[in-house]
């Protein structure tokens, strides 16, 4: 018997993002930008909300959508 194999644990939610939180790299890779252009979005606080753990940044994928539904509706009006 073949069985299909089950949901991929690195599987997406929030519209395509992933479940677990985002590096400044992954962020920069989802959105087709430099790195250099997430962290002057964090240094202007522009973009997305981010946070520290210890001295590594990351991202809520929850908090990415909200940020890019934000963008979107601003552009629509």
């Amino acid at each position: 018997m073949v069985t299909k194999p089950g949901p991929d644990p690195r599987a997406t939610l929030c519209g395509g993002l992933p479940d677990r939180y985002l590096t400044p790299e992954d962020l920069a890779s989802l959105l087709a930008v430099p790195v250099e252009t997430v962290y002057a979005w964090r240094r202007k606080r522009t973009g997305p909300p981010g946070f520290r753990v210890g001295k590594h940044l990351r991202y809520d994928p929850a908090a990415v959508h909200a940020w890019i539904t934000q963008l979107a509706a601003q552009d629509a009006a």
